[in-house]
């Protein structure tokens, strides 16, 4: 079963085309590779839109790749969930990803 608690989100204004369950940074643009994130996008949104970013609590976010449940995640290309190597720590992983384009259960992190 796939779920998530969020318990504070933000509304942010999309500069750039967001999609839903990705890495979302404070400038209302897809995070970038390795770098911060505000959190993660609930839908997704065109430039102008108002898009509900998940801040404190778990999300469902999109996998960039297999990822073991309890690991340790930073933001992979296109704002999606990969395993930390030597970038920004955003959340944990609470569940696992066979593959990329998976949706995982994530705890958030702030950074």
């Amino acid at each position: 079963m796939k779920q998530n608690i969020s318990i504070f989100d933000l509304s942010v204004v999309a500069t750039a085309a967001i999609a839903s369950n990705t890495f979302v940074a404070s400038g209302g643009v897809t995070a970038t590779a390795a770098g911060n994130a505000l959190g993660v996008a609930d839908t997704s949104a065109t430039i102008g839109q108002a898009v509900k970013v998940a801040v404190l609590g778990t999300a469902l976010v999109t996998a960039g790749g297999a990822i073991p449940a309890g690991s340790a995640v930073e933001v992979g290309v296109g704002g999606a969930a990969v395993v930390k190597a030597a970038g920004v720590t955003v959340a944990r992983a609470l569940g696992t990803a066979v593959a990329a384009g998976d949706l995982i259960e994530v705890l958030l992190i702030a950074n």
